[in-house]
């Protein structure tokens, strides 16, 4: 079955009626959520109901509290792709205007969960809060579930090193560099999809021609030089890569962020195409150069690294998510 997806859910588009239904944000759609999402569907199997995720677009603290709003980790499509691969039957994604966030909690139960959807049973986070002011929890969704006839309940929490996965701890991750990491808690390895720009063609000029990206997710690692792998569609093939993110500092003063990919052993013309990016370790920060030499010197250091690794590492082995 193909998964269905809503995107006026309050509106025009019917939902699927009498699923389990898992809520939340879903940004990353890291194991935490993946394991919830399996319940959930192994769940309605069991009692012959479709399973639904309702999530939320924009992030509501986007529109609550613009400047806390976090960097995601996902673009909405990205987010549909990811939970695609889950099995789930539908997902219904709420456009969180200011109207939602005035709706109180009885309200979302009776007219959104009650009515609109028909709900069989409920999953949140434990620390899922809803309805204006935050006022509803997962102890109001439970009690008033059976005066409405369904159940709901907290889904279990996974944790990594002793803590909770979660999306804003993969977000800390990724900022900080450390994607090894942000990919252990994810479950798979951490990407930005984009276009590939026409750029100064300065690598190709010092033997390493790189693919200047224009990322379009909000979020990217700090800058640093990395193990990197780029997906592009016209070749269906992923290609290995060093990866740096910065501002080129032996090269230009003064420049803005830039993320440039060299591919080993690639040379053909991609510009204006679209790519996958995928963040695989940090090798080391940007550094400034005394010399174009130096620079050089340690590309090619840089290099022979990706390729030691790839060599002892096969692509299909690296939980990469292709578009």
């Amino acid at each position: 079955m193909m998964m269905e997806v809503s995107r006026d859910p309050l509106g025009r588009d019917d939902p699927l009626l009498g699923a389990v239904i898992s809520i939340g944000n879903f940004d990353g759609v890291h194991i935490g959520h993946q394991k919830v999402i399996s319940h959930a569907v192994a769940r309605a199997r069991e009692i012959d109901a479709p399973s639904t995720i309702m999530t939320f677009n924009p992030h509501p603290v986007t529109l609550l509290r613009p400047s806390e709003a976090p960097r995601l980790l996902t673009t909405i499509e990205q987010r549909l792709e990811l939970l695609r691969q889950t099995g789930v039957d539908s997902v219904a994604v709420v456009p969180f205007t200011h109207y939602v966030s005035r709706m109180s909690a009885q309200t979302f139960i009776e007219k959104v969960l009650v009515e609109r959807f028909q709900a069989r049973e409920v999953f949140v986070g434990a620390n899922f809060r809803f309805g204006e002011d935050r006022e509803g929890d997962v102890d109001l969704l439970a009690a008033q579930g059976q005066r409405f006839g369904f159940t709901a309940q907290a889904w279990p929490t996974v944790e990594d090193g002793g803590e909770l996965v979660s999306s804003t701890r993969i977000r800390r991750a990724v900022t900080a560099g450390r994607v090894k990491d942000a990919n252990r808690m994810a479950g798979r390895a951490f990407f930005g999809d984009g276009k590939v720009l026409l750029g100064k063609k300065l690598g190709r000029k010092l033997g390493f021609p790189t693919l200047n990206i224009e990322v379009e997710n909000e979020l990217y690692p700090a800058e640093g030089v990395y193990l990197t792998a780029v997906y592009i569609p016209s070749f269906q093939r992923v290609f290995p890569s060093v990866t740096n993110i910065g501002v080129r500092p032996t090269v230009y003063e003064n420049s803005g962020i830039t993320i440039e990919s060299h591919l080993l052993d690639f040379t053909a013309d991609v510009y204006q195409e679209g790519v996958r990016l995928y963040f695989l370790d940090r090798l080391r920060d940007e550094q400034i150069f005394d010399s174009t030499l130096q620079l050089v010197a340690q590309v090619r250091r840089d290099v022979e690294s990706a390729r030691l690794f790839f060599l002892t590492h096969a692509i299909e082995d690296l939980n990469l998510v292709h578009p």
